[in-house]
């Protein structure tokens, strides 16, 4: 039996949820195929496949079914790249042809030359810039299918092929006492507005594919690494199991592995999320991607290549991007029935004028049955999803919410469960000094500038935060030390001018040195950690002089917002690379009840994957490395703006400037946008049930009523700016 592989290939020319469904029906179709599952976010399908399957049948029958399969080694980026170039160039110039188009219809209309020019103008928006829709809608007929592009060629194609014939042969009209109309500028407006969405959402796709690219970026390129006596520098992909990896200060950490020597405070906040780096010492696991800050130290490889934590994330939120069924947009599941029922309608009109229509019946057959497609002509219905979303981007830009696609501001309304980070994005993401508590009036100038000094000294990772306080409050630093001292992993000690001895640590440090600390102050550190605060003494070999304490402050506010969330029916989460003792604490100032400290990236990830189980709607709402997963696996991520580059590009929102009080508002933004779509959807939809069946011929029998074409052309015009208008509307809403 053949052995099996899994390969990643990149497809061209999916437009919507249905196309990437023909993609993965063609492939798993094909012998050898076990099963192929496409990343619609990213624009690739992954296939797992017998090693003997030849890949020119997949190319060719992803071909057969209207798309394109890039077997050959190609950079993924440059044709991301290109792709979007493209779709820009197209945009733009859709755009320069539109406008003189609709200059022309709105104040030139009976001018006739202005026809012609129109005409000739509407040549290349349609089938040069807006060529694709009707490739993409010929596609999905050929699979017996409709989506949005079919609507959109169908509304364009009816407009420009009646506005042709009455520009050639406006007699045909005028003979029977009716006016001949044009509405080229309904088909280029409708191709240009959603080339702005199609725009907007293929730059979103293109940001999703950077954040891997940057994630790949956290891992050096070569390595020092100690063989047979000897320092070697090779590049990564060369370092094997059990190979002696030197690291020096500043640098990422290559593998995973154990210090072997040496010692040093780590960085491993893509891990944990935590901004305080980790003491690490001979027999300490290490992993790739974490950054060491000071000292230098040999760790022995256990993890290389694909097997690293850090490869093991990107292929989590690889497989997190590519299990995402692709959310069917509204406004496909609409033109799925809607076309379909258009052309049934039109054909039966033309069939029943042709057994009961009388003498002139070919005529009234044929007007009738054009009457019905112009007023059907989806222009409305085209429409109805882009502006409002597009009105509902913008307005989160006005509110400081990037939003990336309309996927995110369509679900977002019904997210009813939160999982939420808690360092940088509940709290500042940063530790800050909050009390400092001298000990029975020993508060000296002379000890505020020992204490400054020995923490200038200091490479702990705490040891800035007291500088920054300090510094705050004018103190300067006068004292000079004959000796200083790290007490590796808890804390310094240093000899000043004076020969007097002082340290700087943890309470375990003084109680190992048998330095005395009063009841009080016991008394006041216990408080002091109920609230989550680290603490930190300053004690010469009499006793504690001062006890500072540190912690990551709850940002403005929060409390506030999650309890606006929990009375509005959404449950939350809070998940912390923190410790479970630090987590509950801040978890009960919150007034939270679901919550969970020292998890890994992936614990978070499968939080996401249980409650979309139990069908609940997720949003992930984080901002470092370690949030990526979650925020790909979720329905709708988002992304505090100061957060990792990494984050803000897995996420479909970022709350820029990281306040949380924005959450509300995005929601907000997602209430009303989608309630602007589906009052677009009735104005489009009310006026096509009133005006299908009297364009058949419906008040013929009863009053000799026909609808002439060119009056259901105005009708669908108006519907057109009423859609416009209603979208604009949401501007102009309160949130």
């Amino acid at each position: 039996m053949s052995k099996t592989i899994k390969n990643t290939f990149p497809v061209e020319g999916m437009s919507c949820a249905s196309c990437a469904n023909h993609v993965e029906k063609a492939l798993n179709k094909q012998e050898g195929v076990i099963h192929a599952a496409v990343n619609f976010a990213d624009n690739t399908v992954t296939i797992e496949l017998n090693e003997d399957v030849n890949k020119e049948v997949l190319r060719d029958a992803v071909s057969d079914a209207g798309y394109t399969l890039l077997i050959e080694d190609e950079d993924e980026e440059e044709r991301k790249g290109e792709a979007y170039q493209r779709k820009l160039k197209n945009t733009i110039w859709a755009g320069v042809f539109t406008l003189p188009v609709f200059v022309l219809s709105m104040f030139f209309m009976h001018w006739k030359p202005g026809e012609y020019i129109s005409f000739a103008l509407s040549i290349p928006v349609l089938f040069v810039f807006g060529k694709h829709f009707f490739v993409n809608a010929f596609k999905q007929a050929k699979h017996g299918q409709v989506n949005m592009d079919s609507l959109v060629a169908m509304s364009t194609g009816i407009a420009f092929v009646i506005s042709v014939f009455n520009t050639l042969y406006p007699q045909f009209w005028i003979e029977r006492g009716l006016e001949a109309h044009v509405y080229f500028e309904a088909a280029t407006v409708i191709i240009t507005f959603i080339s702005i969405g199609d725009l907007l959402e293929e730059r979103a796709k293109s940001k999703t594919s950077a954040s891997l690219k940057k994630l790949m970026g956290l891992q050096p390129k070569e390595v020092q690494v100690e063989r047979w006596g000897e320092k070697q520098t090779i590049s990564i992909e060369k370092v094997a199991v059990h190979d002696v990896v030197l690291v020096k200060p500043g640098d990422k950490i290559p593998v995973d592995g154990k210090i072997v020597s040496g010692d040093s405070y780590v960085d491993e906040s893509m891990i944990t999320g935590e901004p305080i780096a980790e003491y690490k010492q001979s027999g300490d696991e290490v992993f790739t991607g974490s950054i060491n800050q000071n000292g230098s130290f040999k760790i022995k490889a256990s993890k290389v290549g694909k097997d690293t934590f850090l490869a093991q994330v990107i292929e989590r939120v690889k497989q997190a991007q590519g299990s995402k069924a692709p959310v069917q947009k509204l406004a496909d599941k609409i033109a799925s029935v809607f076309v379909p029922t258009v052309f049934g309608i039109a054909l039966l009109t033309f069939g029943a004028w042709m057994i009961w229509g009388g003498e002139d019946k070919i005529f009234h057959a044929t007007m009738n049955a054009i009457a019905v497609m112009v007023i059907a002509c989806p222009c409305a219905l085209g429409l109805a999803t882009p502006t409002a979303i597009m009105v509902g981007m913008g307005k989160g830009a006005e509110n400081n919410i990037l939003i990336k696609n309309a996927e995110s501001i369509e679900l977002a309304h019904k997210v009813d469960a939160i999982i939420i980070d808690k360092t940088g994005t509940v709290t500042e993401g940063k530790p800050v000094v909050t009390d400092l508590l001298w000990t029975n009036d020993v508060e000296t100038d002379h000890l505020k500038a020992v204490l400054l000094a020995i923490e200038e000294k200091s490479e702990h990772p705490l040891a800035h935060a007291i500088v920054n306080f300090l510094k705050q409050h004018e103190v300067k630093n006068t004292a000079d030390l004959k000796a200083f001292d790290t007490l590796k992993g808890k804390g310094v000690k240093a000899i000043d001018e004076g020969d007097l001895t002082y340290f700087v640590g943890s309470i375990a440090l003084m109680k190992e040195l048998s330095i005395p600390i009063q009841d009080e102050q016991l008394a006041e550190a216990e408080l002091w950690q109920e609230k989550a605060k680290t603490l930190v003494a300053f004690a010469n070999k009499n006793g504690v002089l001062a006890l500072i304490g540190i912690r990551d402050e709850i940002k403005p506010g929060t409390k506030e917002v999650l309890e606006d969330l929990k009375s509005s029916g959404i449950e939350i989460h809070m998940m912390s690379g923190d410790s479970q003792q630090t987590t509950a604490k801040v978890a009960k100032e919150l007034g939270l009840d679901s919550y969970k400290g020292g998890v890994l990236p992936q614990d978070k990830a499968e939080l996401a994957q249980q409650l979309q189980s139990k069908g609940r709607t997720v949003a992930m709402i984080g901002d470092g490395i370690n949030d990526t997963e979650a925020l790909a696996q979720a329905d709708v991520s988002i992304a505090m703006g100061k957060g990792s580059d990494v984050a803000i590009d897995v996420a479909q929102i970022t709350l820029i400037g990281s306040d949380l009080k924005l959450l509300t508002k995005a929601f907000a933004i997602s209430h009303l946008t989608v309630k602007g779509i589906r009052q677009n959807l009735f104005w489009a939809f009310i006026y096509n049930l009133i005006g299908i069946p009297v364009a058949a011929g419906i008040l013929y029998p009863i009053n000799g009523f026909l609808l002439d074409p060119m009056l259901a052309g105005a009708a669908m015009a108006f519907s057109s700016i009423s859609v416009v208008l209603n979208s604009l509307r949401i501007k102009g809403q309160k949130i």
